[in-house]
C-alpha cells in the first residue's frame, strides 16, 4: 500500500515538475495567429542554372529584373565574374556551367531540396515572431542559391539570401575537402535545421542590431552578444539552446557545470574592460575549444557570448517590465551586468 502512495506521489510530482518547466518555456509565447507573414523561399539556384538551357542574355535579364541587386552582388561578389553592366562574363559563366564542380555540387543540391517546404515553414513563424516585436519591420525577400562554398547567408538590399550548398548535411560528400575553410568544429552545422537559426542571426546581427564599432571593451561585446542570443530565445522559442550557439550537448552541459568558475576567470583575469581585440577574440569567436580553460580541450568556445547570453537572463527575468524592444535598443552594457546581480556560483 505504501508502495502504490509513493509510486502515485512520484508521478503527481513529475506531472507538477512538467507543468512548470512547461510554463518556464511557454511563457515567451505569444498569440501569431493575426500576423499574416507567409514565407517563400525563390529558388535563384534553379533560375540561375537556366541560363545555360536558354538564351542568356534573356535569362540574365530576367534574373535581373526578378532578383534585383542580388543578381550583381552574386555574380560580382559570390563568382567574382566582372561586372554586369556588359555582357563579358557570359563567358565566365558558360565554363561554370560545364564544369564538373558545378554539375556535382548541383546535383547534391537538388537531391538534399526539392523543395524548400520545411524551411519555409520554419522561416515563416519566426518571421511572424519578429512582426509580432517589431511590426513595422520590412521583411526581406528570401533567395536559395549555390555560393560555391563562399557564403552560408548573404544580405543586401531588401533580401536575405541562403547558401544552401552550406547546409547540405553534416555528411555532405563535399566539406571533408574543405576544411582549411570550415573545420569540422563548423561544417557539422551545414544541416538544413540550421537554416531558420542562421537567417534570424543574420538578421539581427547584419540588419536589425548592428555592433557599435566603438563598443571596444569585453564586457561590451560580451552583453552585445548576449543580447542577439536572447533576441534569438524570443524569435525562436522551440530551438535548443545548442543549435542557437552552436555547440554539442557536451559543450553546454561544460557551461553550465563550471558557470562558476567561467565568471570568475574573467574577473581574476581583469579581462571585462579590456579592448585589446587580439587578447579578447579567443572568448567570442568559433573555435573548438577555449585554449587554457578545461581539461584535455573539452571546454566550450566563445564563452563571452555564453556568459553575456546568461547575463541578459538574469537580467530580463529580474526585469519582466522591460520588452524586447527596450532591451536591444539599450547600450549600456554596465547597468544590464550591474541590474542583472550575476554571481554565479
Amino acid at each position: 500500500m505504501s508502495s502504490t502512495r509513493f509510486i502515485a506521489k512520484q508521478i503527481y510530482l513529475i506531472f507538477f515538475i512538467g507543468l512548470i518547466l512547461s510554463s518556464c518555456r511557454d511563457h515567451k509565447k505569444v498569440d501569431l495567429s493575426n500576423i499574416n507573414v507567409d514565407v517563400k523561399i525563390e529558388r535563384f539556384d534553379h533560375d540561375f542554372d537556366a541560363m545555360h538551357s536558354k538564351p542568356m542574355g534573356t535569362q540574365a535579364a530576367y534574373l535581373q529584373n526578378n532578383y534585383g541587386t542580388f543578381y550583381p552582388d552574386f555574380i560580382q561578389r559570390i563568382l567574382q565574374a566582372g561586372s554586369t553592366k556588359d555582357t563579358a562574363y557570359f563567358e565566365t559563366l558558360r565554363k561554370v556551367f560545364a564544369g564538373k564542380a558545378y554539375i556535382d555540387l548541383k546535383h547534391d543540391v537538388d537531391a538534399a531540396y526539392p523543395n524548400m517546404d520545411k524551411p519555409e515553414a520554419s522561416l515563416t513563424e519566426a518571421f511572424k515572431y519578429i512582426k509580432y516585436y517589431y511590426p513595422q519591420k520590412r521583411l526581406p525577400r528570401v533567395y536559395a542559391y549555390i555560393s560555391g562554398f563562399q557564403a552560408q547567408t548573404s544580405i543586401g538590399d531588401g533580401y536575405f539570401a541562403i547558401g544552401i550548398d552550406l547546409f547540405l548535411g553534416a555528411d555532405s560528400r563535399f566539406y571533408p575537402s574543405l576544411t582549411d575553410a570550415y573545420p569540422h568544429y563548423l561544417s557539422r552545422w551545414f544541416t538544413p535545421d540550421n537554416i531558420t537559426p542562421r537567417v534570424v542571426e543574420g538578421m539581427a546581427r547584419e540588419d536589425m542590431f548592428p555592433e557599435n564599432d566603438a563598443d571596444k571593451s569585453l564586457l561590451n561585446k560580451m552583453i552585445y552578444n548576449g543580447k542577439i542570443m536572447y533576441f534569438m530565445d524570443r524569435i525562436l522559442p522551440d530551438v535548443a539552446d545548442s543549435t542557437k550557439i552552436r555547440y554539442t550537448t557536451q559543450q553546454l552541459q561544460w557551461c553550465h557545470d563550471f558557470e562558476g568558475k567561467i565568471w570568475g576567470y574573467f574577473l581574476e583575469e581583469n579581462l571585462l574592460y579590456e579592448t585589446d581585440y587580439p587578447k579578447i577574440q579567443r572568448y567570442l569567436t568559433e573555435a573548438p575549444f577555449t585554449p587554457g580553460l578545461g581539461e584535455k580541450n573539452d571546454s566550450a568556445p566563445k564563452l563571452a557570448v555564453w556568459t553575456g547570453w546568461q547575463i541578459v537572463r538574469r537580467y530580463m527575468e529580474k526585469h519582466p517590465e522591460v520588452t524586447l524592444q527596450q532591451l536591444m535598443a539599450d547600450k549600456d552594457a554596465q547597468k544590464i551586468l550591474n541590474e542583472s546581480a550575476y554571481h554565479p556560483k
